[in-house]
């Protein structure tokens, strides 16, 4: 499909493994570097980073890396390394922004891991490789990632009002709407040539900054 891993993609992959596998073995690390809404709004705003490169354990990690590894090559080959670094930092900032701002009223919220800046990784894809298809799991025919991209949207915001698992889905939609913003930012052309797959994209993300309110917790 698209060429061997960039560097930057495989440092970033590096990166979460030695600093997750040091949160596993050192619970005051995790602690200290972790994303908690009190602690950011009392002034630790690392955390809103730091948070993005620790995991619970090997099967959140590896889910996330795995992801990265699929589509950071896509974005790292059509944009170049300091593009794909702008919109993977600049999604794990706009997914803990986002989670900050859903979660400001429970301070002792806290969440860690990289999906913020994956799924702003993944809807930048879809956008620059709309053709991309996908298999997943044991489904055995090929998903189209634009299906994917606006499934795993609508999955995110279904998430935030149910609490669905103990899953960082406000973090999933910051960061995709990160990775779109910024991918668009970045190449407007792609307005134009794939303005069909822009307008797809958009509509739940207009929906959910109009409407976002309402999903809070009851």
């Amino acid at each position: 499909m698209i060429g061997n891993i960039n560097q930057a993609v495989l440092l970033i992959i590096v990166a979460n493994v030695l600093v997750s596998m040091k949160g596993f073995n050192d619970y005051s690390f995790l602690n200290k570097y972790k994303f908690q809404v009190s602690s950011i709004l009392s002034g630790e705003k690392i955390r809103m980073l730091t948070s993005g490169f620790l995991h619970v354990d090997w099967i959140h990690l590896g889910f996330n890396m795995y992801t990265l590894y699929l589509f950071g090559r896509i974005v790292s080959s059509m944009l170049g390394t300091p593009y794909f670094l702008i919109i993977y930092f600049g999604s794990l900032l706009a997914g803990s922004l986002y989670s900050l701002k859903y979660h400001k009223k429970e301070p002792y919220y806290s969440a860690v891991g990289a999906s913020g800046a994956v799924s702003g990784i993944v809807y930048s894809s879809i956008l620059l490789y709309p053709g991309m298809s996908l298999y997943l799991f044991f489904i055995p025919i090929a998903i189209p990632g634009y299906i994917f991209g606006l499934g795993y949207l609508l999955y995110s915001i279904y998430g935030m009002k149910k609490q669905v698992g103990n899953i960082g889905h406000a973090a999933h939609l910051g960061g995709a709407m990160g990775g779109f913003v910024l991918t668009l930012i970045l190449n407007p052309n792609l307005i134009v040539t794939n303005k069909l797959m822009v307008i797809l994209l958009v509509i739940p993300i207009v929906l959910l900054l109009l409407f976002g309110d309402k999903l809070n917790k009851n």
